[in-house]
């Protein structure tokens, strides 16, 4: 990896090459895009066939595009005990730590006789995008459709798309049934955004649409935004690393090349204090690389967007990490807590040694569907609230009302909008 002085100027840098990564820097994808929508808007499951036909290379008909259970069943002869008791372990903690966050309705009533309130309702359906491939992630799979379960939505749909034999990755199966997905559909791409953002004979349209996917996914949710609500546009997997002279350079190396191992457009970043841990960390990297099955990913990745910055001080170090506002930050330092608190963004923060960023990517419970590409600064990782809608309640008597009425009048007037006056002043005739 690249080991650079920081300076204001380095820093400058960087953000802008980690920027360049964003979806929305791959204009020449939109046209292709927006064809794939508007065929499917207007054709619907025929659009879908088609092109499930061209891509994916098997037969697809509104016979078998739904996943039945036997498949379901299938799917759990396929995956070894183990790994099905290990997701069912992972999906007990995600449970648990996403019902912490469940909010109520309220009321908030006066002795005048207005009445003030909020009411929360879940989501009436979610649908959840999960990539198929190569890449087959079930952890993903119990993070998108957990919270929405917690939060009480009707119905979760899911769309995946399947190999050339017609079925789906039988973990990613077993994953949606541990979770709680009602429906299952097998198809993949921007033409599966689009079936569940406007419907289709076989797919329902959605109210909300999670979970990750390739650029043409990315861009067939931005695209869709406004007629669906949607999590975000996911950029390239991101983490930094703020350790000091007590950190273990190997534990920071095999931290570093986690991430990096995503895709070469993966940023793994170092900032240290400690130029002896610096070295030690760049050694170790080159001896991990001859040991692990992706490393040429990994090297692209390191060659890239990879980054060993030596700081002077740690509020240096820590002034570049809520600049850079990276997806996964872990803090190595001797006390990680006291560091945490001067931290503004980040998506989610892993303290100490033992807290290595898989664990929050598979198991302890925090969701790992995160803010990417300096979006830390404005989003959250995906929770309960995002399956949720609030609608307040406003209710006044006429005692309440009287005492507020001619503030209510002069307002409307000043923006001259006298039947809005008139609303509240015939009241009072």
């Amino acid at each position: 990896m690249k080991i650079i002085k920081l300076t204001q100027d380095a820093r400058m840098d960087i953000l802008d090459k980690l920027l360049k990564r964003s979806p929305d820097n791959y204009s020449e994808y939109e046209d292709v895009v927006a064809d794939i929508i508007a065929n499917v808007r207007r054709r619907g499951d025929q659009a879908v066939f088609e092109y499930t036909r061209k891509f994916d290379k098997w037969e697809i008909d509104a016979g078998n595009i739904r996943v039945t259970p036997s498949e379901i069943e299938e799917a759990f002869r396929l995956v070894d005990d183990q790994f099905i008791e290990v997701m069912k372990r992972s999906a007990s903690n995600i449970e648990a730590f996403h019902k912490k966050q469940l909010r109520s309705s309220w009321i908030d009533t006066k002795p005048d006789g207005s009445i003030l309130g909020q009411r929360i309702l879940p989501l009436a359906v979610s649908g959840v995008y999960v990539p198929g491939g190569k890449a087959a992630y079930p952890s993903s799979v119990l993070m998108n459709v957990i919270p929405a379960r917690v939060a009480g939505v009707d119905k979760i749909i899911m769309t995946t798309p399947a190999g050339a034999d017609g079925k789906v990755n039988p973990g990613t199966l077993a994953a949606a049934e541990i979770a709680g997905v009602h429906e299952i559909y097998k198809a993949g791409g921007a033409q599966a955004i689009a079936a569940m953002a406007f419907g289709t004979e076989s797919i329902p349209k959605v109210d909300k649409i999670t979970g990750p996917g390739n650029i043409f996914v990315a861009l067939a949710k931005k695209a869709c935004f406004g007629y669906v609500s949607i999590d975000s546009i996911a950029g390239p997997s991101e983490i930094l690393i703020i350790a000091d002279e007590t950190a273990n350079p190997r534990y920071v190396a095999a931290d570093l090349l986690s991430q990096a191992e995503h895709d070469e457009l993966a940023s793994a970043i170092l900032i240290t204090t400690d130029e002896k841990l610096a070295e030690a960390v760049n050694q170790q990297i080159e001896v991990f690389l001859k040991e692990l099955s992706r490393a040429e990913i990994i090297q692209k990745s390191l060659d890239q967007y990879g980054y060993i910055l030596t700081a002077d001080s740690m509020e240096e170090a820590v002034e570049t990490a809520n600049a850079i506002a990276s997806e996964h930050l872990e803090i190595l330092t001797k006390d990680p807590y006291a560091v945490m608190t001067k931290i503004r963004n980040a998506g989610a923060i892993f303290l100490g040694e033992y807290s290595s960023e898989p664990l929050g990517d598979y198991y302890a419970g925090p969701n790992h569907i995160l803010p990417t590409n300096g979006t830390a600064k404005f989003f959250s990782p995906l929770n309960v609230d995002d399956f949720t809608k609030k609608t307040s309640i406003i209710s006044y008597s006429r005692e309440a009302l009287e005492k507020s009425h001619k503030d209510i009048e002069l307002f409307a007037k000043r923006e001259g909008l006298t039947a809005h006056a008139n609303s509240v002043s015939v009241r009072f005739e």
